[in-house]
């Protein structure tokens, strides 16, 4: 039986957690301590007064390249700090929905996932990590900032040191004490499907012709849509494109939106296009909705499916309340009004839906980013939202263009886009947002671009459920009509800076509803840049990405 080894470190700096777990590039994760560092720094933060004995930790990621050697470290490092037993996917194989799937069907301590979720791969990319606790969601703000005070101040890595397992074979193996179980990864979540949709409705929608084309960008979704949409559903071979998931995704980026995923989107916008299209990204939790014709923002599907949830059996008796985060558009906010029910405006990242989804005050939640989920896991789920929609078709019998049309024709329609400035130099980055905040407290009651400003703040979140407060959580000016422009720095990249600017306008004119985006939009775009001095201060004459 192995033995407990003590291997000597120290702190390294830079491992405090953003929005959704450590990024880094793969190069730098892999050299020297730093993994196992911020790996024992989450267990010493975490650590209960009796330690990890009788405890069960769940590991998996999303197959970007380094994720099998990442794995045997964290079952390595698990073995030294006394788990009883790990859970590990296949291949090291657990889309981040599954995995919150797996940690609360076997009542676990908690799970390390490794990801960086939409970010590239390959040798060159991106690759990250972070924990998630016992209900199956991602750490909240106290647990990452404890994990960050524990790397500053790290001595040692308690580890077994043993030969790698063989991940490949489906059973119990053993490292130390520590009993090791390679799961089916597909397995739990596939049953959790099940329970939450009518499966037999969804095969006969296919058995009737209907056409569905999505794309798993090589990334982890892959065999998860084979098993659900081409062989529990009766989709025709095919329906699943790039499949396979691959260490560097095929070389795409795995982002589910319209310049990654345009092969899809000119799919659905030719001739003789399938009734939907959809895709997700590198660990399973974002969606893309496109129907015929119809490119489906990530705000309008929330609230459309918020309006349609009772399709599916699970939500057939009505929804509790719905949060978005702040960046996305109110869209969602006038179906809950029309509901009757809730609506919890948050901070961005999903860590922020967890307490309102424990206190069972909302139903379903979602962000402009592309990801949109509900109380079934503690993150958000791509091919969950894919089934939800097929739901709504096959219970409405309509396609994806009228549903749209007769929503916005019942609700009005929140014009929204999302403009991506990315990697841009840091420190101009950090300058230009903190020109806009100086700005915020002159600007209330002054008339911009022909609209009167009603609000100019940094937007702050008291949790209403244990009370804590989260500060600086994007900047944002809300004019009279309703009109919103928001500018934030996202947590999520690894290097430069990525400046996101959000901007929305409501349109309840049944004349006005058709327009395209960008048009409807573009007083209050050029709005942003001057206000903002995007182009004078960075020389980007145009944002990189476009939602």
């Amino acid at each position: 039986m192995s033995s407990i080894h003590i291997t000597l470190t120290e702190p390294i700096a830079g491992m405090k957690p953003g929005t959704s777990g450590l990024r880094k590039k793969v190069s730098e994760f892999a050299q020297g301590h730093y993994l196992a560092n911020f790996v024992q720094s989450v267990f010493d933060a975490v650590r209960p007064d009796g330690g990890f004995d009788g405890l069960t930790l769940v590991v998996g990621g999303d197959g970007r390249h380094w994720n099998l050697e990442a794995t045997q470290q964290v079952i390595r490092i698990a073995a030294g700090n006394g788990f009883a037993r790990v859970l590990v996917g296949a291949g090291g194989i657990l889309s981040t929905p599954a995995a919150s799937c797996v940690i609360r069907r076997h009542r676990a301590f908690g799970g390390l996932i490794l990801s960086a979720s939409h970010n590239p791969g390959g040798p060159d990319g991106d690759f990250g990590i972070k924990f998630n606790a016992a209900n199956g969601g991602p750490a909240p703000e106290k647990i990452t900032d404890a994990i960050y005070a524990q790397s500053l101040t790290i001595t040692e890595i308690r580890l077994v040191d043993a030969p790698d397992l063989d991940l490949s074979r489906l059973g119990t193996q053993t490292i130390g004490k520590l009993k090791v179980e390679v799961i089916d990864p597909v397995a739990d979540y596939l049953e959790l499907m099940r329970s939450l949709f009518d499966f037999a409705a969804l095969r006969a929608l296919f058995a009737g012709g209907f056409r569905l084309s999505f794309d798993a960008m090589h990334a982890v979704t892959g065999p998860y849509a084979k098993a659900i949409f081409e062989r529990e559903l009766g989709a025709p071979a095919g329906t699943v494109r790039n499949g396979v998931p691959l260490p560097d995704f095929g070389g795409g980026h795995p982002d589910p939106n319209l310049v990654h995923a345009k092969e899809l989107l000119d799919q659905m916008m030719g001739a003789n296009a399938p009734d939907i299209g959809a895709a997700s990204d590198g660990d399973g939790d974002r969606n893309l909705i496109i129907g015929r014709g119809i490119f489906i923002s990530p705000s309008d599907s929330l609230a459309m499916l918020a309006a349609n949830a009772h399709h599916a059996p699970a939500y057939a008796k009505g929804i509790a309340g719905v949060a978005r985060s702040m960046p996305t558009s109110g869209a969602v906010d006038r179906v809950a009004a029309k509901l009757g029910v809730p609506c919890f405006e948050t901070p961005t990242g999903w860590k922020f839906f967890g307490n309102l989804l424990d206190a069972g005050r909302i139903t379903l939640c979602g962000e402009e980013s592309a990801g949109t989920g509900s109380n079934h896991v503690r993150e958000k789920d791509g091919v969950w939202a894919v089934l939800l929609w097929l739901s709504i078709l096959a219970g409405r019998r309509q396609s994806v263009q009228q549903i749209a049309t007769e929503h916005w024709a019942t609700y009005g329609r929140n014009y929204y886009t999302r403009h991506d400035y990315e990697d841009l130099d840091t420190p101009t980055a950090k300058a230009l947002t903190a020109a806009v905040a100086e700005r915020l407290p002159s600007l209330a009651g002054q008339v911009l671009g022909g609209r009167k400003v009603s609000r100019a703040d940094d937007f702050s979140y008291t949790d209403p459920v244990d009370g804590s407060v989260s500060k600086h959580q994007g900047l944002r000016i809300v004019f009279d009509d309703g009109s919103r422009i928001v500018y934030r720095l996202s947590g999520t990249g690894t290097t430069g800076s990525t400046l996101r600017v959000y901007i929305e306008r409501y349109e309840a004119d049944p004349a006005k509803l058709a327009q395209d985006t960008q048009a409807a939009l573009a007083d209050l775009i050029a709005l942003a840049d001057e206000l903002a001095g995007i182009r004078a201060r960075t020389g980007r004459q145009a944002p990189d990405v476009i939602t």
